[in-house]
């Protein structure tokens, strides 16, 4: 699809990389990896076009359409959610204008022997069949399980773009850049604004994928579970992997290993040519072999090593006094603005050394209660913060409270105490402020160094209630292992607010789920969790042989949901049994449909290779059915959301 041949770029004196070749091919899913400032974007950006290499060619194959999600853009609609995400649709809307004026153009004319009468009919003919191929009548449906996936509310479908924020509205691009389906999808940090049921979602979308996928992403579980090839970015070369990441972190490090040995080896044998000079620079009857060794020793290229892996350093916070037993109550804490209700009946309690997570979806009430906790917003119920409970709050806007005049090191010297203080260049190195960039001063620093920054200094300031609002948003994978390690470490108690699965996994023993104004509480991980909210939760499209990547967690006990019993007699066990016989066909049901799903699903897979052959390509029964089947699996979709949504609500009854 696309061929990249002799790559360059280059900004400064030292380029980002140079001689890089190499092939995207269909099914491709590409992890596209390399510490921040290796040229990870640009390359994105060279490969959709919108910039030139300083030398080498970027190929794309005839009628490849490429999509491409940028980090940061510049948003300007003013429609509504519905018909913003619609102008996807618009090569479609275009065809079906060209179909129109083809009609109207055979409609007119009379000469149907004539060659131009043929002509144009067979022209209608191939353009109607292209038509049908993209399947026009689902296109509605498929915007909707699209929007619904990523997290919107049917509610938000005709409400103005306007009234959301940059995160959400970044969610609506992507929305119609997967349904435009581009032959090739470029993204760059697509889990940014997503919460963990739309990254979920997506994650199946790209695995199902017709064509090839190169993104770049923070979130390890995410890109592990969607690539099957990495590419990494390291010491100014490409460095192609044909392995998912999981198996390229091994590779790597085998690799870097057999770097380091060579480049041992060559600087042993600099030395003795540098030693054998030294020693016989002024014999004449060692001239020869002086000049020889001087020769030997300018053609020798320096072989460079990857660059250190900071996430082996460990890191721990300093002692902090003891709380109390339980340094967080809510006792029927609610909390509304106006007539809009964020949550009621909140009851939890966290015991001191817990570590926990806030998850849900965006808007939920998350950051809400982390603001009640802090005192920062009034609320009404009661909440109680233990007895000498010392909170450290690193919030989303944290950033925004340093002190600009200070410099990265000094931000960081008048926090940290002890022997920490012997280690700050390599604390700051772990979290990319190492060499100059730690004499840089803070009013300089972009929005991402900024959060790394004040991540720093709450780690080295005393406390023992650590309460973290989307800590890892603008740290790399190596960084957030430090901060990982740190937490774990931590003798205090922790809430964690994140989506990010890989980070919470084995640090968090309990999650509170935020959604529909209640928290719910569940014990155990954050695979636990999730492996619990599966059949509950899955999302449009979903299939049965789509389930979602989760990790093998057998060995461990199942999550366990508090809930209600039922008690009181004959009369209450009677009701509770037919309770659980209709869970049981409900969920029958639902399996059955999902059964449906996976077959037609199959089906449409076979007519998609059959209509791939040029022979068949304009055979009508095939299209016919194509057509019929699409039509099947789509009302099949709709009926299994309706039996799910019922499922949902039976499993909530009871």
């Amino acid at each position: 699809m696309i061929s990249v041949e002799g790559l360059k770029v280059e900004f400064g004196v030292k380029p980002l990389f140079s001689d890089a070749s190499f092939v995207i091919n269909g099914r491709d899913r590409i992890a596209l990896v390399g510490k921040n400032g290796a040229g990870k974007s640009t390359l994105l950006k060279i490969l959709c076009g919108q910039e030139k290499p300083t030398e080498g060619r970027v190929a794309v194959a005839t009628d490849t359409t490429i999509g491409y999600l940028p980090q940061v853009m510049r948003l300007s609609d003013d429609t509504t959610v519905c018909d913003e995400a619609r102008k996807a649709f618009a090569d479609v809307f275009r065809l079906k204008e060209h179909l129109d004026h083809l009609e109207r153009q055979m409609s007119e004319r009379t000469d149907y022997e004539s060659a131009d009468y043929m002509a144009l009919v067979e022209k209608y003919t191939a353009e109607h069949d292209r038509y049908l191929m993209i399947g026009p009548e689902s296109q509605e449906a498929e915007l909707e399980r699209t929007l619904v996936g990523l997290g919107f509310e049917r509610t938000d479908f005709c409400r103005p773009t306007s009234e959301f924020s940059g995160g959400w509205r970044m969610r609506i691009e992507l929305a119609k850049i997967l349904l435009q389906r581009p032959d090739v999808l470029l993204l760059d940090e697509p889990t940014n604004h997503l919460d963990i049921e739309s990254i979920q979602w997506l994650e199946q979308l790209l695995a199902q994928w017709k064509g090839a996928v190169v993104l770049v992403s923070h979130d390890r579980a995410f890109i592990n579970n969607v690539s099957n090839r990495t590419l990494e970015i390291s010491c100014g070369q490409i460095i192609d992997y044909r392995v998912k990441y999981n198996e390229y972190v091994v590779l790597r490090r085998e690799r870097r290993e057999q770097q380091l040995r060579a480049y041992e080896n060559q600087q042993r044998e600099m030395q003795e040519m540098r030693q054998f000079i030294e020693r016989f620079r002024y014999q004449a009857t060692k001239a020869v072999q002086v000049q020889q060794k001087v020769k030997q020793l300018e053609k020798i290229v320096p072989i460079e090593v990857d660059e250190v892996d900071n996430s082996a350093m460990h890191l721990k916070f300093p002692p902090c006094l003891r709380s109390g037993d339980y340094p967080v109550i809510c006792d029927e804490v609610r909390k509304a603005y106006g007539d809009h209700l964020v949550f009621d009946h909140v009851n939890l309690t966290i015991k001191r050394g817990e570590k926990v997570a806030f998850v849900g979806k965006n808007g939920e009430g998350k950051t809400t209660l982390v603001k009640c906790i802090m005192d920062e917003i009034p609320f009404d119920g009661r909440l109680q913060i233990g007895h000498n409970v010392q909170i450290g709050y690193f919030a989303q806007n944290q950033a925004q409270l340093l002190d600009e005049s200070l410099t990265v090191f000094q931000t960081i010297d008048y926090v940290a105490k002890g022997d920490i203080r012997l280690r700050i260049n390599d604390i700051l190195g772990a979290f990319m402020f190492g060499g100059e960039a730690s004499d840089k001063r803070v009013k300089v620093l972009s929005g991402g160094e900024r959060s790394r920054l004040a991540m720093i200094r709450l780690l080295l300031e005393p406390v023992n209630l650590l309460i973290l609002d989307e800590p890892t948003n603008h740290l790399d994978m190596p960084s957030k292992d430090v901060l990982k390690e740190a937490i774990r470490a931590f003798d205090g108690t922790a809430i964690i607010v994140s989506h990010d699965r890989e980070f919470l996994d084995g640090l968090v023993t309990k999650v509170f789920e935020f959604g529909g104004g209640r928290v719910r509480e569940h014990i155990g991980g954050i695979y636990d969790f999730l492996r619990e909210k599966a059949p509950l939760s899955s999302t449009e499209g979903t299939t049965i042989d789509t389930v979602l990547h989760l990790k093998d967690k057998t060995n461990e006990p199942p999550t366990v949901a508090i809930e209600k019993t039922p008690s009181g007699g004959g009369q209450a066990y009677a009701a509770h049994k037919e309770q659980q016989k209709r869970l049981r066909k409900a969920e029958r049901a639902v399996e059955d449909s999902e059964m449906k799903i996976a077959r037609m699903e199959q089906r449409l897979k076979e007519l998609d290779q059959l209509l791939m052959d040029p022979e068949k390509a304009s055979d009508m029964v095939l299209v016919t059915e194509y057509t019929d089947v699409k039509r099947q699996l789509d009302e099949e979709v709709e009926r299994w959301e309706q039996l799910s949504e019922e499922l949902e609500e039976l499993r909530i009854e009871n």
